[in-house]
């Protein structure tokens, strides 16, 4: 497996678009890694709880990103409000080239906070992605749109009167996770996880190291070793 470049001090103390570095270092986790050996990476450095839960599921096989957690918060409403978009249009707007929108919405199932117009506002902000806590709508636009988005489930109902944007770019439960702005979130076939920003370079060091020995392991495999010749001689599973 080719080395991917995490870059130094990727820890991010204010929002800012991603530099040509950072992207650079997106596509080649989204290239050469995967977010199975993420998430072993993160059992072993103690952090076990970081991948999210399994009811959220890529619209598209294919979807596959990494970039920096720009979240929302939303919340359960009961009444049509004065100005029920006004704070997700601000949300909308704020987002910036290399991040992930994350939108929690406390695991509600009342209505689709995300459509197409969010999905395609956020890819011409230069979002990598989205990963909604909740249900989407407009899925066949979505997908021919080409963003990659991952969620709960499917249900066609506006938000308006259901549901509201409270916040944005604070911590936020998505998947059973806390997420803070600016944390690393990679996603592909398998899941997502949530990457503390603080722990990256540790991360990705530890997830290169397994990748190696588990590509190791594959070709002894199909050269016909027995597994327990493989585990003894590499020590991963």
């Amino acid at each position: 497996m080719s080395e991917v470049k995490i870059k130094e001090n990727v820890y991010r103390i204010e929002s800012r678009p991603a530099d040509k570095d950072e992207v650079t270092m997106f596509e080649e986790i989204e290239s050469k890694l995967y977010t199975a050996v993420i998430a072993d990476a993160l059992d072993e450095l103690g952090r076990r709880d970081q991948a999210m839960r399994e009811y959220l599921r890529p619209l598209s096989p294919d979807a596959t990103f990494a970039g920096w957690a720009r979240t929302i918060q939303c919340q359960d409403m009961f009444y049509v409000p004065d100005d029920p978009y006004g704070l997700e249009i601000e949300a909308m707007d704020s987002i910036l080239p290399g991040e992930v929108v994350v939108v929690s919405t406390c695991e509600s199932k009342r209505n689709a906070p995300w459509g197409e117009l969010l999905s395609t506002a956020a890819r011409a902000r230069g979002a990598r992605g989205a990963v909604v806590d909740g249900l989407v709508r407009d899925v066949r636009t979505i997908q021919k749109l080409g963003f990659p988005v991952f969620a709960a489930g499917i249900k066609p109902v506006d938000s308006r009167g259901r549901g509201q944007v409270v916040d944005y770019n604070v911590p936020v439960s998505c998947g059973g996770v806390l997420v803070n702005p600016g944390d690393l979130i990679f996603a592909d076939y398998d899941g997502i996880v949530a990457i503390p920003a603080e722990m990256i370079s540790e991360v990705f060091a530890q997830a290169k190291e397994k990748a190696f020995r588990e590509n190791e392991s594959r070709r002894d495999l199909f050269e016909g070793a027995f597994l327990s010749q493989v585990y003894a001689k590499y020590g991963v599973l």
